[in-house]
């Protein structure tokens, strides 16, 4: 038996009759406030708001309410970053019961007459707002699932600064209540619109001209090197799509990024899919402050930085699925503790410019297997009144797939 139902609730308070009954059953009603006040009060029921801050006093309120008859009311549908979602994290999927009502992303597409396979839903509850930038491409469709009023002019000046500004935002506000509205302007426009003018309640529905020409609309290694702010020490483009290739990015798996740089390789690993983790590694305090603002810039907002020495610094993260060095591989201890960290069926890739690392790839190679290369990338430049080739600084590289 489940320990609680979760009941999906409309913006206009209704329920249906199966839903209305379980409410007025229970010995509990767990809810925010205003969900609370939406049903009927029943005589004897024991009606709980949520704690706040929820994280830190969602345990002992599950554990208070124990044993009783319990419903919990959440909006619409309790999966779509609702409380179903955290429920669940804490008592088991056996624990929680979900009657979900329309979502809002349902409500929201049936307004703009969007299909689901033709856009994409970001929540920005809770999130990082510059997350919506890693969606946006040209005559995309983004509903955003967003956290209070001040969301519109935050979202606004995100899409303007990424060359963006005739991006068109539908604001739709108490989607299936009594008090349902839209507004829609340009995102320059939306930029100047003050908080207190938005209604609380609202998803924003956002869509981009096919003729952005936006450089961050693409999910394939390999970004150019200069969207990346850099002192020199950035893994340039060809390498560092052929690294990426190796560490092979998947859902919901974890890089570290060591000896980070400018971050590229831990942020083009994060937009390869929303679920992806990173950590970037960096001991130089100004490379990671600078790897924190590319990864805002490049839409992925939730890359972790470390700011610290590996091997010392590498002790108690989480384990990586997929690790890239690329600097600091000579210094000891390094290699060895990035090998041991490796989850089964894990990625390494080392690269190397120096004859120090050179020799110690070449050494790990006799020893562990995997795939030696050499890279060179000469590009064409002027030269005098003709054109010639410039050779970069040749990488050695050393990939390895458990």
């Amino acid at each position: 038996m489940p320990q609680l139902t979760v009941v999906g609730v409309g913006a206009d308070g209704r329920l249906d009759a199966a839903a209305a009954a379980l409410v007025r059953d229970a010995e509990v009603l767990l809810g925010g406030r205003r969900h609370l006040a939406a049903v009927p009060e029943v005589a004897g029921q024991v009606r709980i708001p949520w704690p706040s801050p929820l994280a830190e006093g969602l345990p002992a309120l599950l554990e208070e309410v124990r044993g009783r008859r319990t419903v919990a009311l959440a909006s619409g549908d309790p999966l779509v970053s609702g409380i179903g979602t955290t429920l669940i994290r804490l008592l088991g999927a056996d624990g929680v019961r979900i009657l979900p009502a329309v979502s809002s992303p349902a409500l929201a597409r049936a307004r703009m007459s969007w299909s689901a396979e033709e856009s994409v839903v970001v929540t920005l509850v809770g999130r990082h707002e510059a997350r919506l930038l890693r969606e946006v491409a040209p005559g995309r469709r983004l509903l955003l699932l967003t956290s209070g009023p001040e969301t519109p002019a935050i979202v606004a000046e995100l899409l303007v600064e990424s060359g963006n500004p005739d991006a068109v935002i539908t604001l739709l506000s108490d989607l299936g209540g009594p008090a349902e509205s839209r507004m829609t302007r340009t995102a320059r426009e939306w930029t100047d619109v003050p908080a207190d003018a938005v209604p609380a309640l609202h998803v924003l529905a956002v869509e981009i001209p096919a003729t952005s020409t936006c450089w961050t609309s693409s999910w394939v290694a390999g970004l150019p090197d200069d969207v990346f702010e850099n002192d020199g020490q950035l893994t340039k483009r060809d390498l560092r799509a052929s690294a990426l290739a190796r560490l092979r990015p998947a859902p919901g798996q974890h890089l570290w990024d060591v000896g980070a740089g400018a971050g590229s390789v831990g942020i083009e690993w994060l937009r390869a899919h929303p679920t992806c983790r990173a950590t970037a590694v960096e001991a130089d305090p100004a490379r990671a402050d600078r790897i924190t603002r590319n990864a805002v810039r490049l839409g992925v907002p939730d890359l972790r930085v470390v700011e610290g020495r590996a091997p010392d610094a590498l002790a108690g993260l989480d384990a990586p699925d997929a690790i890239f060095i690329g600097g600091g591989a000579t210094r000891p201890g390094v290699l060895d503790a990035c090998l041991s960290a490796l989850r089964p069926g894990g990625r390494l890739v080392v690269h190397g410019v120096t004859l120090e690392t050179e020799r110690l790839l070449a050494d790990a190679f006799r020893t562990h297997g995997g795939e030696l290369t050499r890279i060179a990338v000469e590009t064409a430049r002027p030269l005098g009144a003709f054109t010639g080739w410039t050779p970069a600084r040749t990488v050695t590289q050393w990939s390895l797939a458990l």
